[in-house]
């Protein structure tokens, strides 16, 4: 049974906003495990939104130990077609401040031990994955932004996150190389969930926040962990207020999205070659197709 069309995966300060009620925590079991927490349901502006802690609501998962499948499959089972992913990133460019906010339009894979595929096992799909990013999605988002004049914070639409492994941060050597490739911001989760979600049929975008400059930048030794941690809770209060916006937008319309036929031409395997096992398991997200 569908109970929400637009999903939001970020931290536990996000689902905490006062807007968000008729509040229920359900848990979800999919054939991927667990996902990363409980999943809360909740009427925000008058729409059914999923909320996940991506991390867990202690933080208690680091982002290679993150149940990526897990997470997006879930929000597919509750009939999300939209997914609006809220992460801190780090700024691999001069003009992107601290506080600022990011649409990233590409990434760059520097990970290493994940899997980033629902696919396999005797089922082989192969999505296009040129644009990463549901560009309408990344539109109505920016525009919420724009549309809150958040004070000191600039918007930047478009971009690439760079994806790496973590958790250790990068080390200057990596941080320049990465600036030398263009990269924007560098993460360590948005990657997989894009991937995910484009092989599930979901729209994706990220509203990455910048909570201070990646090693690179000569003034990096004085950036302190408290101030990090300033940003990151003035970043929380803004994507209440962005999510809440790209909710009310997003509502109005449900615009169709590429994404939402990603599978279309994508499976390569026969259907009558399908092993009976990897069918079931898959099922939510061949059943269009069969």
């Amino acid at each position: 049974m569908a109970e929400a069309k637009i999903g939001i995966i970020g931290g536990s300060g996000l689902y905490k906003m006062e807007a968000l009620k008729d509040i229920q925590e359900v848990r979800v079991e999919t054939p991927f495990g667990s996902p990363s927490d409980a999943i809360i349901l909740g009427t925000l502006e008058g729409t059914r939104v999923a909320f996940l802690a991506r991390h867990g609501r202690h933080h208690t998962l680091m982002p290679t130990e993150l149940p990526f499948r897990a997470n997006i499959y879930a929000m597919k089972s509750l009939g999300v077609e939209y997914i609006i992913s809220a992460s801190a990133v780090g700024s691999l460019q001069e003009q992107v401040k601290p506080l600022d906010m990011v649409i990233p339009d590409q990434f760059i894979d520097r990970t290493r031990d994940r899997v980033s595929t629902f696919f396999g096992e005797g089922i082989i799909a192969h999505v296009s994955f040129g644009e990463p990013i549901c560009t309408t999605l990344a539109q109505i988002l920016g525009d919420a932004i724009e549309s809150l004049h958040l004070e000191g914070i600039t918007l930047h639409r478009g971009g690439t996150y760079v994806c790496m492994e973590g958790p250790a941060f990068s080390t200057q050597a990596e941080s320049n190389l990465y600036r030398s490739w263009g990269g924007t911001i560098i993460g360590m989760t948005n990657l997989q969930e894009a991937k995910l979600a484009r092989e599930a049929e979901i729209a994706y975008a990220t509203l990455a926040m910048s909570t201070d400059y990646d090693c690179w930048h000569p003034d990096h030794d004085s950036v302190t962990v408290e101030m990090v941690i300033q940003n990151l809770h003035k970043n929380a209060e803004n994507a209440q207020r962005v999510i809440q916006e790209s909710v009310k937008r997003l509502s109005q319309s449900y615009p169709p999205s590429k994404a939402h036929d990603a599978l279309k031409y994508a499976i390569i395997t026969p259907p009558a070659q399908f092993p009976a096992a990897t069918k079931q398991k898959l099922e939510l997200l061949l059943k269009k197709y069969l």
